[in-house]
């Protein structure tokens, strides 16, 4: 039987310190965790069954890492709302995505937010291991200053994107899932004469070869 050990230098880091205000947002894109349907690219090299357990991690660290955080926090189901699952705890508002892609997905998703009244707006997704709350928190307070924040992946995409208004441009004409996301995301911003703040380089696991930049180790002891 194969074992998936691990090793998360987050797990546990609840944010406790300072107060956000109402007026920030988180959104979280998820995938709903069936079998066969989650981490095909890393399915490939280990299978359905431990890409699935490899994604459940994730989905677990994602909650760790943000289920103590003081703000609205909304979790966007790629599929459906799943009624019973890990979300329940930690004030979360389930919702499912809308678009006919990601960056309309994205979009619906901060509009809705900005639409509600919100003035800082950070999304995330589920497939970034070495993610932490202090990174999240840092995002937010980068908006303080800046119009945007991005976390570049090393894939070329990006981990968290950060705005305190709308920029429907960032989320038009990209080739999603490739390695100019991010890039042409900047270059929308600078081109709109828009501040942002980049944050640490990090990766999100998609491949075999994530698992271990993002320490995470199959074994079959």
């Amino acid at each position: 039987m194969v074992v998936l050990l691990v090793q998360d230098r987050a797990a546990g880091a609840l944010w406790r310190g300072k107060m956000m205000d109402s007026s920030t947002c988180l959104i979280l894109f998820v995938r709903d965790p069936v079998l066969g349907k989650v981490k095909t690219r890393l399915a490939v090299s280990i299978g359905d069954e431990q890409a699935l357990r490899v994604y459940k991690l994730l989905l677990n660290h994602t909650h760790t890492i943000t289920a103590g955080l003081n703000c609205t926090k909304y979790v966007y189901y790629a599929d459906s709302v799943i009624s019973v699952d890990l979300w329940d705890k930690g004030n979360f508002i389930k919702a499912v995505q809308s678009g006919n892609d990601l960056g309309e997905r994205m979009f619906n998703a901060f509009q809705s937010a900005f639409d509600d009244g919100y003035k800082k707006v950070v999304i995330i997704g589920s497939d970034c291991f070495q993610l932490s709350t202090e990174l999240i928190i840092s995002a937010f307070d980068a908006l303080n200053q800046y119009d945007a924040v991005i976390g570049p992946a090393e894939d070329g995409g990006y981990y968290l994107l950060g705005l305190k208004k709308l920029v429907p441009a960032i989320f038009k004409d990209k080739t999603w899932s490739t390695n100019s996301v991010c890039r042409d995301t900047i270059k929308d911003i600078e081109s709109m004469n828009l501040s942002y703040k980049l944050l640490p380089i990090l990766n999100d696991v998609d491949e075999a070869a994530d698992l271990e930049r993002s320490n995470i180790l199959l074994s079959d002891n």
